[in-house]
Parts: C-alpha cells; structure tokens; sequence
C-alpha cells in the first residue's frame, strides 16, 4: 500500500497525463521485478496502440489490430490473463519489432472507466512464472487509478490537426453557435517577469493611481451591466471592488514592493497567492472563486500596460466566437452583444460568473475547455453549449448539418413566440398554469415576454451567492420587489434560501460532509441560522406589500418539526412587520417535496399548508439513490425512472385526496417526453426555465388530456427508463407538429 501510494504521489508532480502514465510504468515494473510493464489504449478505430512501455522496443509504432492477441482477449472479456509461455496460446499476437520473444511470462489486467475498458495494463517477464497473487492485486489496484488518465491521453491513431476535431469542456450555458473566433486581447498577469522595484515610494503611488483607476471602471462597468441585464448581475463589480480594496490585497502587494518587487511582480505574487488559497478549498463553488481573483488580476495588469486596443485582425462588424484563457465579466461588457455568438472560456467552471453572464444573455458557453493546440483568431468553430464542446475545423459537411439545425431551432423559436399570447389549454379543453423559474432581474422580463402565468420558483439564493456579504433586509426587498412589480397580479413562489450541501455561501459557514446531498442543506441550514431565515422572510413579505399574489416555498422540509418551525417564524414576521405599520398579508405557504419521506406526512400536514412543489430533480436523485452531479454514476440518473414516475402519481393522488394543489418545477417540467406523462398524471401546473415556455405551450396545445392519460397508463406498465421515453417518443412522433418535441443533433 505504501508503495502504491508512492508511485501515485510522484505521477501526481507530473506536468501531463503521458508524462504521469510514463512514471506509472516504470515504477510498477521496478515495485514488481518485471522487465516489461506497457500501457495499451483504444485508438478510435478499435485497434489498441501501445502508449507506453517500460522493457519493450517502442522505436516503431505498435497497434494491435482490434481483438487481437492476449490483449485483445483481455478487452473482449474484461478480466486478467496471468499466464507463463504466453506464445504457446492460440490467441497469442506477435509484436514485430518489439523484442517480446524473450519474455515468457505475461500477466494483463483491463482498466475499467465507468463499464467500459479503457486500456489494458500488462506486465512481462523473462522468468517463467506466474506473478503471484499479491502482484496481480496490486496491478489491478494501479489499473483503477490508469482508468481514471487514460481518457486525457490523445488518441494514439489520430494526427495532432485533423478535420472535426472535437474537444470537450464543462457545459457553460445552452445553445448552437458557430463563427470565427476571437480571442481575448488582454495582459497575461501569469507570465509577467520578476521584476525589481528601484524607487518604492513611487511604486507605492502608482498602486494607489492604478487601483483608483480600475475602480472607476469597475463602477463604470457596472452601471452597463445594471441598464441591460439588471442588478443582481450587476454586483460581480461590487464583488472585484471589495476584493481590490481588501485590507489583506492591499497589504500584500505593498509588502512585496517594500521586499523589492516592482509593481507588476508584486500583483501576479499576491494575484497568485490568493487563487492558490482559493483552489485549496474542498467546495466547489469556492474553488470557482479563484477566477474572480485572477480575472481582477488580469484587469489590473491590462490597465497598467494601457493597452486598450481590441483583437488584432477582427472585423468589428463581424459575429465572433470569444476565446480565452482567463475571459472576465469584463471582457464581454464593451462587446455588442448582437455580434457576440458565443463564450469558450479554457479556464472556467460551470459556476463561473461568466457563465450566469452567458445564461442570462442567452448565448451558448463551453468552460474548462483544454484545447490541445492555440486557437487562432479568426479559425471557424462550432459552439455546443448543450453538450459543452467545441469542434473545431468543421468539415463542409458538418457546418451545413449545425447551420440546418441552428436555423430550425431559429425558426421554431419565431413560430412559438407568435403563439405567446395563446392559452396552455389542451385539445380537450383542459387549461395549463405555465411558469417561470427565476433567480436572476434578468430573468424577468424574458418570462414576461414569453407569456409566463408567473414565477412558479424563484431562487432566492441566487442574489446571495452573487455578492461577498449577506444582502441586509433593504436589498433583499429591493431584488423581491423587482419581481413582484414586474408580475403584477400573477403568481410568485418565493422559496427560502436553498443553500449548504452543493449549493453553500462562500461568507458563511460550511461543514465538509461526505454526503452533503442528505446533509446540512435547505430549511435544516437556515433554521441553524435562523436570522437569515427571519430577514428573509420579512423581506418577502415588505416586498409582496399586502398583495396576494405571493407565496412562500420551503424547501428541503422532511419533518414536522422542521415545517412548524417555519410557519412559527413567518407568523413571527408578519407581527413584527404589522407592529412596525407596513401592510402585511400573511403569504401562502407551501413544501418543495424532494424527501420521499416527506410524502407519508402530506395528509398529516394538511391543515398548515396551502399547495405544494415537487422538486423533481432532487426526488430522483433520491429515490435512486444517485448522485445526479457524480461523474461516476451520474450518468445512471434518470428522471423517467419508473420509480420516479410512480411517486409523482403518488403525490398527485394524495394532493388530490387531500385538496392541495400541486405543481412541478425542475428537468421534467420542461421535458417534453415527461410534460406528457405530467399531464396525464394529472398535473396542473409547471415551472420552468423562460427559454422552454413557447415549447411547452405548443406541446400542451397539441394534445389532448384523454390520450395523455392513456400514454399514462401504458407507461405505468414499463419498468424500465428507456421504455417509457421510447413510448413516450412515439407518442411525440404522431402529433401533428413532432418536429418541435423530438430532439435533433447532426
């Protein structure tokens, strides 16, 4: 054990998966006493290439022909081969040139990456015998982990520039784009130069004459950003300014200018320093937070070289595709956002600021892309927000198969937003209350003009994950306010803070837990930090200013203590809030159901509650049991699930015994194979990203409630995923304008 954990710290200092995988081999054929210790991997082709060797001639090529050899069995039957003589087997595969005539021992193992063999690791020797039991247990151990390499290696058949090549990121935001790039004229803070200050005095006045300089920018920046996208996105300016005028920033970089360092050394160390402290953390928010300190970097520097010009050789009146390493909110402001098609940021995470910034104007981004070559100014690429990838030296072909795409996505777009104005009503006279999920001002006037029937969830969470410090009771009634105006007389479903777990506060406290999904999250966190819960409720209750229009939604609640706990406080609000003379209605309240448990306790809840919400993005994960954001298993979530699909029929049933309204809200909502099944279940509200609301608007008035109830009942016969939304499928595919709810991809 201890050495196995030696050969993965020292893989771990290695700059590139080739150079890890090469110090993997060698020190496995020296822990083992093997002369040979080689790594084959899949070419795209099937055929397996060798990739790395300790013992064998590697000064030609080596590809096995798929299925060929000792090591194609391995592939094939996905289990270790421990064997002596191995040329005496029928299967057996001579290697020209490779020298393995010598070697009369071969022990191979597969590496296994999510049920899928990934490579084959495979030790030899001139000795004749079998390695023993404890080696092949540690091979096998070592294989684990060389899965988890192999899928960064290139492929071993494919030239280094071919045409639709494709490289994967993180799914940023949604959407199609393609265009020519342009890439981000900006200082590149990280290779600035050590430099050595002669003249502190005046290093320290350049600081403070930079630092003001940049501020005014920021503010300047800010104001943009408040005028066309509102004010929630607007305080990541607040958010640079306070990390600029941070005691600790300021400190730092002037007593690295006391230590010697000219100006420009001094804010990459501090710069560096900060981002490292950042990384360093377990969560994944606020490790993301490292980019706002390198983007303020990145800012500063571009500021003291005084270079403002923009990308050499781009078309001003040109659409483009923006590429960077390091692409800050700031980067994007002076841009026209009508030529701006898309963001490709290599450095970025999915909770990226520049990714809510691509949410919220509506064009695709791919983040954490590592491209294996520079990209050019002006090279065309295809944008995949959807699936989070960028294609790049798209063939003829290809182009033309994304341009019909994105034009028929364009297209239907212009037909369902000339439906806007029609009723969700189905075929048979059934009406639909069709919402939008909200978190953000941008958000509002999008729903609005896709004829939303009001917010059916608003995040509130969001607010304060955009800001450094909690937003006082002023400023959350200002943001509710905004939403309440807006909407008028319909609805508004404002749901308490749902943070902790996956979703914490970078400014306040967060416990590491190994299983935050069924950990301190939800109502369990704010009723620990019950001042939050209580300003937040007084908030939202000064915002709805008397109206009946606005209701309250719990989130996370899987007891009745946890449920009367919360009605306690909002009664507590509202009698505070009407002792202090502001107009106070006691809003509606409601549960998100997402803990099954919870179910059982409906009928006993009954009295307290006014509607519920079913959270099915949570309520699947955990009726199966599955971490929908793991990259293990995550690929086994399926909303369609049976068990999901029965459950729902369950609440419903209940909720209607019992004369609660119920609505959805989460993936299915906005599904058109599951709105379907919704529908005949019986649900008669949901809520959804603005974007789909045309969509789900036509599906609902293409259908009839009877046929929805009939695919109900053929569904509830299927026990598997895939054959209901293949039922399912089949459905779509008769109704008169399929084209619509039926996915397309080249």
């Amino acid at each position: 054990m201890l050495e196995l954990t030696s050969i993965m710290q020292r893989a771990g200092h290695a700059k590139t998966p080739e150079e890890q995988v090469r110090i993997i081999v060698d020190a496995i054929s020296a822990a083992l006493g093997t002369d040979v210790c080689s790594l084959y991997i899949p070419c795209a082709s099937g055929d397996m290439a060798l990739v790395a060797s300790h013992g064998l001639n590697t000064r030609h090529p080596i590809v096995l022909p798929q299925g060929s050899g000792l090591v194609g069995r391995i592939t094939t039957a996905r289990h270790s081969i421990n064997i002596i003589d191995p040329d005496s087997e029928p299967d057996y595969f001579y290697l020209p040139h490779s020298r393995e005539e010598q070697f009369h021992s071969f022990c191979g193992v597969p590496l296994v990456k999510q049920g899928r063999v990934v490579g084959v690791l495979v030790v030899q020797s001139r000795r004749r015998e079998i390695l023993d039991a404890q080696g092949e247990a540690f091979l096998s151990t070592l294989a684990s982990h060389l899965a988890l390499l192999v899928d960064n290696l290139p492929d071993p058949a494919v030239p280094a520039v071919i045409g639709n090549e494709t490289i994967h990121g993180l799914a940023g935001a949604p959407g199609l784009a393609m265009g020519p790039a342009r890439k981000v004229a900006t200082g590149d803070l990280r290779s600035v130069p050590e430099g050595h200050c002669e003249d502190p005095v005046l290093a320290m006045q350049q600081w403070q004459t930079l630092k003001a300089e940049v501020i005014t920018d920021l503010m300047r920046e800010r104001h943009v950003v408040e005028m066309s996208l509102g004010q929630s996105l607007s305080t990541i300016f607040d958010a640079y300014r306070m990390l600029l005028e941070d005691p600790a920033f300021t400190n730092r970089i002037e007593r690295e200018i006391r230590d010697g360092s000219d100006l420009p050394w001094a804010l990459r160390n501090t710069v560096q320093f900060f981002s490292e402290q950042f990384l360093d953390m377990e969560d994944p928010y606020l490790r993301a937070r490292h980019e706002d300190i390198e983007q303020l970097g990145d800012k500063v520097y571009q500021t003291w070289l005084g270079d403002k010009e923009s990308t050499a050789n781009a078309d001003p009146d040109s659409e483009f595709v923006l590429i960077g390493n390091n692409i800050g909110v700031s980067d994007i402001v002076s841009l026209p956002a009508e030529q701006l098609l898309a963001i490709v940021c290599s450095s970025g995470a999915a909770l990226s600021h520049i990714a809510i910034f691509a949410n919220a104007l509506g064009i695709p981004a791919v983040m954490g892309l590592q491209e294996t070559r520079p990209i050019a100014d002006g090279e065309y690429l295809i944008v995949d927000g959807d699936l989070g990838q960028l294609i790049r030296d798209p063939s003829d072909s290809l182009i033309a198969e994304y341009r019909e795409l994105i034009d028929s996505r364009r297209n239907l777009e212009r037909q369902l937003e000339a439906e806007k104005d029609l009723r969700a009503r189905t075929s048979d006279g059934v009406d639909m209350q069709l919402m939008a999920n909200s978190g953000l001002q941008a958000d509002i006037m999008p729903g609005l003009r896709r004829g939303a029937d009001g917010i059916g969830l608003f995040r509130t969470e969001v607010p304060f994950m955009a800001r450094q410090g909690l937003p006082s009771e002023e400023e959350q009634v200002a943001v509710y306010r905004q939403v309440v105006d807006a909407y008028g007389d319909k609805p508004v479903y404002m749901r308490t803070l749902d943070i902790g777990g996956d979703k914490p506060l970078p400014y306040l406290p967060h416990v590491v837990e190994e299983n935050p999904a069924l950990g301190w999250r939800g109502v369990r966190f704010t009723l620990d930090n019950v001042q939050l819960l209580v300003t937040q409720l007084r908030a939202i209750v000064r915002a709805a200013g008397g109206r009946e229009s606005v209701y309250v939604l719990f989130p996370m609640v899987s007891m009745t203590e946890e449920l009367d706990r919360c009605l306690e406080l909002l009664d507590d609000a509202c009698r505070q809030l009407a002792q202090e003379g502001y107009p106070c209605l006691r809003p509606r309240v409601g549960v998100m159901l997402e803990v099954p448990g919870a179910v059982s306790l409906l009928p006993f809840w009954r009295e307290r509650l006014d509607f519920i919400s079913i959270g099915s993005n949570d309520l699947t994960q955990y009726l199966l049991a599955i971490d929908r954001n793991s990259r293990v298993v995550g690929k086994l979530y399926d909303p369609l699930h049976p068990a999901v699909i029965h459950e729902i029929a369950r609440i419903v049933n209940v909720a209607n015994q019992l004369g609660l309204p119920v609505s959805v809200c989460g993936e299915l909502a906005s599904d058109p194979v599951a709105v379907v099944l919704l529908i005949g279940l019986g649900v008669r509200q949901l809520s959804m990203s603005s974007a789909r609301l045309p969509l789900i608007r036509s599906l609902v008035r293409s259908i009839s409630m009877q046929s929805a109830q009939n695919l109900v009942q053929q569904a509830m016969t299927r026990d598997t995923a895939s054959g209901i939304r293949h039922l399912c499928l089949e459905y779509l595919g008769g109704l008169e304008r399929k084209e619509q709810f039926i996915p397309a991809s080249p």
